[in-house]
């Protein structure tokens, strides 16, 4: 991203910028930056968006090759088309020979690096990769956006409104307009503060609910379950969360074993974020690898019971959650 900024503040800008990964708040972030430092977003003549997968190759390659109209520059957007994970000639030899008036200003969630589309912007622009946030960096952030509202936020405060929110910055930052007009007239927000207002995400849920069946508090996590039944939560969708859980603390609990630390665990895992993958590896050690595996292939076993019917979907889910806890 320090090139982007870079250019930003020089205002020298490349032909072609793509912006990917999964941190959509970052992406947006900079994208709009970009635009709005290459070009007035009003000026229909000049400035241009396509979004989607069924976009006009040849009505952008006609855009592209045409000289603006009454100004220096031309700038196209192009959101979500999906060419950066299929071959794509046409545009790859487009953005090879892109002319100096035209800048694009490409935005993806995925993108396949080995491509020819890829390489070709790597070569004629920059690609910069918005990755989800550590945790360090989303403190940093999130100070930085309270210190502007002249508040602060205890560290214990912290911890919990993350817990609550996970690293999606969207998310936070949503979550963070709530706290602090629930904090109107106060300086400082504590964790009472965050309990009270923030909302907690249906994967908390679900990870509540494993600790409690790890710990053996059936009556707990049974009643984290009808809790999210009564926000409305498919029973369906609760399953394969809570598979999805006992499959990542699988993984995770393998990874540790075979020696890898939280960051190489975080990267083969997909969880990330440091916070997150260090909370899966201390509720891993709950639980056996045999443990474990039973609980994913009995997951799998209860989808495969609701969707022929054998078993309604309310409680083919809470007989899993019975029979994987045990009284207080």
């Amino acid at each position: 991203m320090q090139h982007i900024i870079e250019d930003l503040k020089n205002k020298t800008f490349s032909n072609v910028y793509l912006l990917f990964g999964e941190e959509a708040y970052l992406r947006k972030q900079y994208r709009d930056k970009l635009r709005d430092a290459l070009c007035d977003a009003s000026d229909t003549m000049n400035y241009a968006k396509y979004e989607g997968k069924d976009i006009d190759q040849n009505e952008v390659t006609d855009l592209v090759n045409t000289l603006p109209f009454f100004s220096e520059r031309r700038v196209i957007l192009i959101q979500n088309s999906g060419w950066f994970k299929t071959s794509n000639d046409k545009i790859a030899d487009l953005i090879k020979n892109i002319p100096e008036t035209t800048y694009l200003i490409m935005e993806e969630s995925e993108v396949d690096k080995r491509g020819k589309l890829y390489k070709a912007v790597t070569a004629k622009g920059y690609a910069a990769e918005c990755k989800e946030q550590d945790e360090a960096t989303l403190k940093k952030w999130i100070a930085g956006l309270l210190k502007k509202e002249n508040k602060q936020i205890s560290m214990a405060a912290v911890d919990l409104f993350l817990e609550k929110t996970g690293a999606d910055m969207e998310n936070i930052k949503r979550e963070l307009e709530k706290l602090v007009c629930y904090t109107m007239n106060k300086d400082a927000i504590m964790p009472d503060d965050v309990e009270a207002i923030c909302t907690t995400r249906v994967q908390n849920h679900i990870f509540e609910m494993i600790e409690a069946i790890a710990v053996g508090q059936q009556k707990k996590a049974l009643n984290l379950y009808y809790d999210l039944l009564s926000l409305k939560e498919p029973p369906i969708r609760i399953l394969f969360l809570i598979g999805r859980q006992f499959n990542l603390l699988l993984q995770v609990k393998e990874l540790k074993q075979k020696g890898y630390d939280g960051r190489t665990i975080a990267e083969k895992t997909g969880l990330r974020a440091g916070f997150i993958t260090n909370k899966y590896i201390d509720q891993s050690k709950r639980f056996t690898m045999s443990f474990l595996r039973q609980a994913v292939e009995d997951c799998v076993a209860a989808d495969e019971a609701i969707k022929t019917g054998k078993m309604g979907d309310v409680m083919s889910v809470e007989l899993l959650i019975i029979r994987y806890s045990r009284q207080e």
